[in-house]
């Protein structure tokens, strides 16, 4: 072995000639590597007056004299690019991005910076750059021991969407959320690709819509509705409220609907007492 396992040193050999030579180069190497500073990650090709010392990390698919070295640290030593293959653990702090990657023997990621910031973060999952922050877990918890938790979506405009998506093996079957506009949705689907909108809440009105999107009442249903089905001997108190609403199927005159009044049921037809 004539370099060392992790930095690739060289070793000066017994006999060899012009040892100095073999020790600096392994001062240059040390020199590039402890404390890694880094000035950019994004670079494909070589930066056109690089200064003397400077650090880079190849981004892909490299072209000039960074061909093939994707991944690698190229250090500028005043006449010529010098890289060196990266082996996992490896830190580096971006200088640009106020932050720490390391090397995963496949990819640099991202670490927590001094800023507390962190571009992706995966937890129990992998992160990426559509979902950055990954969880995967059988449940979440969020909790303020001295006080209240109000948990924010924020889209950037009206017409974007702020939504929760509840899925089935990462299929969509549930939508609760500002879709498109600043209206309260909440959208159903069988098969994450034909959906349902279900209820509309009107932002401006607070109107609510059932299978309409654009409510012009308190409450706009579109179709049918259907009221609860009760005998006469088993209908519920009247005195819960007046103007509620059920069906009596077996009224003396016919199955009918019945309101309360606060203290009995009427028959809608002619408010006489149901029996």
């Amino acid at each position: 072995m004539t370099t060392s396992t992790h930095l690739k040193l060289p070793f000066i050999l017994p006999a060899q000639a012009g040892k100095h030579i073999t020790h600096n180069e392994a001062i240059a190497a040390l020199d590039t590597l402890a404390q890694l500073a880094v000035l950019d990650r994004d670079l494909a090709a070589p930066p056109g007056s690089p200064v003397t010392g400077a650090r880079y990390i190849v981004a892909v698919s490299p072209t000039g004299a960074w061909v093939g070295k994707a991944g690698q640290v190229a250090a500028w030593d005043g006449a010529a690019w010098l890289f060196h293959a990266p082996e996992p653990g490896w830190l580096a702090y971006l200088v640009d991005e106020n932050g720490l990657i390391v090397w995963t023997g496949a990819t640099w990621q991202p670490t927590v910076g001094l800023d507390g910031q962190v571009a992706k973060l995966g937890i129990n999952a992998a992160a990426d750059d559509t979902d950055r922050l990954s969880v995967a877990s059988e449940a979440v918890l969020f909790s303020n021991p001295s006080g209240g938790v109000h948990l924010k979506v924020s889209k950037h405009s009206s017409s974007d969407t702020a939504a929760l998506l509840y899925q089935t093996g990462f299929s969509g079957r549930a939508e609760i959320g500002t879709t498109g506009d600043d209206k309260l949705h909440i959208k159903v689907s069988p098969d994450g690709s034909a959906w349902t909108e279900a209820l509309v809440i009107d932002a401006a009105t607070g109107r609510v819509g059932l299978g309409t999107a654009t409510p012009a009442v308190k409450l706009d249903v579109d179709g049918p509705v259907r009221a609860k089905s009760y005998t006469v001997a088993g209908v519920p108190a009247a005195n819960a409220g007046a103007g509620q609403m059920i069906f009596v199927s077996n009224e003396a005159g016919g199955a009918t609907l019945a309101f309360s009044d606060g203290t009995s049921w009427r028959r809608v037809t002619d408010r006489a007492v149901i029996s």
